[in-house]
This record gives structure tokens, sequence and C-alpha cells, in this order.
């Protein structure tokens, strides 16, 4: 008998049917959650925007006009800059750019911090404890300091030099939790029976683990995801990235710049500054949601709430 099967007739716990079973489970309640729901349709929104914005911009985003600086209007929806360009065409154009960021930015930061908390927290001993002081090292360093003197000496400041650079300064505290979770589920009954049965290491970690893991890394790729944005916005407000290609942080860069706020252009900030913080609250409002799925507490909480409405 191999030891994969006599793994699931000592703890069937681990089997990977049940793995399934917790994710549907959870994936069913986020569904009935209305925060997430809530959050997963205000990012749905500005993901299509991201990816059809490009083609229905009414204008060319770096072309020039002869009507400068005009509020919005049936022309010119969201009005234009100091030069004639079109806010609107320019918003459309920059959302594909920040999304893609935070997105990529995200996926990097989540893998490094899967790959050295799930060890770290499983492992005891000198290795364990390795992994966790270099993710002790990364937390203590401030983060966005580090992010402008790196960029300040790169020469290129593309999406991907930016999301490389984030990444390697904000995958940390996702390490952190990680590890602390999984140094609890290594004494979980099927856990050890699996040990016990000689069960592969990495498969015990990256599979039999991660249905228990996976809300505590969905909330890290979301937090990291609005991180980034955040932080490219700052870049380009501060001139380090490359304010030549569209992006919300670009178009908040031009805008002061060029004074939008002294010659009280609303139209040429607001715009840029809004998304970035809908974005923002629908990935809070799914984190939210997942919060009150692996937190007890707030499950209670809310059942209370709703037996005391009715």
């Amino acid at each position: 008998m191999t030891s994969d099967v006599a793994a699931r007739q000592v703890s069937p716990g681990i089997s990977p049917r049940e793995g399934k079973t917790v994710t549907g489970r959870a994936i069913s309640a986020l569904r009935k959650s209305r925060l997430a729901t809530a959050g997963a349709i205000l990012v749905g929104l500005f993901i299509i925007m991201a990816i059809v914005g490009p083609y229905v911009a009414p204008y060319n985003p770096s072309a020039t006009s002869v009507y400068q600086l005009t509020s919005p209007s049936g022309l010119y929806l969201l009005g234009t800059t100091q030069s004639g360009q079109d806010v609107l065409s320019q918003l459309l154009s920059g959302a594909g750019s920040s999304l893609e960021l935070g997105f990529l930015t995200a996926a990097f930061a989540t893998v490094l911090s899967v790959v050295v908390g799930v060890p770290s927290g499983y492992f005891s001993g000198v290795a364990g404890e390795s992994l966790s002081s270099l993710a002790n090292v990364f937390l203590v360093v401030p983060a966005l300091p580090l992010i402008i003197v790196i960029m300040a000496y790169l020469p290129n400041r593309g999406v991907l030099t930016m999301a490389v650079v984030i990444s390697v300064t904000g995958w940390a505290w996702g390490a952190r939790q990680l590890r602390a979770q999984t140094m609890s589920l290594r004494r979980r009954d099927d856990i050890v029976a699996a040990r016990a049965i000689g069960e592969k290491t990495w498969r015990i970690m990256f599979v039999e683990m991660m249905p228990s893991l996976l809300p505590i890394i969905i909330s890290g790729f979301l937090f990291t995801t609005v991180f980034a944005i955040v932080t490219e916005a700052s870049l380009a407000f501060l001139g380090l990235t490359d304010v030549s290609s569209w992006s919300w942080g670009t178009m908040l860069y031009w805008a002061q710049n060029d004074q939008a706020f002294t010659l009280g252009a609303w139209w040429w900030y607001i715009p840029p500054g809004l998304c970035i913080a809908l974005v923002g609250m629908g990935l809070g409002l799914i984190n939210f949601g997942i919060d009150e799925l692996i937190n007890p507490r707030l499950k209670v909480q809310r059942n209370k709430q709703r037996g005391s409405a009715r």
C-alpha cells in the first residue's frame, strides 16, 4: 500500500477531496457575504474598465487641443488638462497600467510570502528560524523610502520593474501571518498522522495545509494589491516612474506639476484619486468578507445582528 493511500486511511481529513470541499465551502460563504459581493462587483467594474478602456477612450490621451483647461462638458465629459488633453481618455487608458501593476506585484509578493512563510512555520530548529529571521529583516525595513531610493537609480521604470521592487519590499508581513498559522496547523492530528506515515514534506505544506491557509493568502494578495497601487501613485507623484506612459499616478503627477489645484481644475486630479480610493474600497470589502469567514467572533457577531434585526 502506498503512503498516499495509507495517509487517507489513517487520516481522511487530509484527502484531496476534503481540500476541495473546504475550498468550495469558503467560496460559497464568500458569495453569501454582502460585503464581499459588493467589493467583487466594484473591482470587477474597474477590471472591465482596464480591459476595454483604451478601446473606448474618445480621444488619444496624449493628444493636445485648443480646448485648454475646460471644465466637464458634452464635448469633454471630464474636462481637459492645461495642454488640452482629454482627462477621461487618460483615466480610461491609465486604468490598465495601475491595475496591472497592483495584481502583478501582489502575485510576486504572495509567492514569496508562501515560499518563505509556510516552511518557516512548518520546520523547527535552524531551518525555520533562519527563514523567520529573513522575514523579520524585510519586515523592519521602511518600505516606501527604500523603494524611492531604488527607483531613483533604476534606468528602466516600467510596470514589471516596479512590480518586482515593490513586491520584494512588501512580502514579509504576509510571510509572518502564514508562519503563525502554519505553526498552529502542524500540530493538528491529521498533519501529525501524515508526517508519521512518511508523507512527503512538500505535499503536507503545499497541498494538505493549503485549504486552511487559502483565506490568509487571498487576504494578503488583496492588501498587497492596494499597497502596490497606492505606492505606484506615490512614486509617480514624485516623478520616479515613467511619466510618459499613462496611469492614475501619472495623471496625479501632471496635475501637480501643472498646478491643477491652484488653478481650481478639480476635474483633473479628483477622478484618478477617486478611482484609486474606490479600488481600495472594493478590495477592502472583499477582505472584510474573508475576515468574516475565518474569524469566528465576527461570524457570531454578524449572526446576532441579523437575529436582533428580525
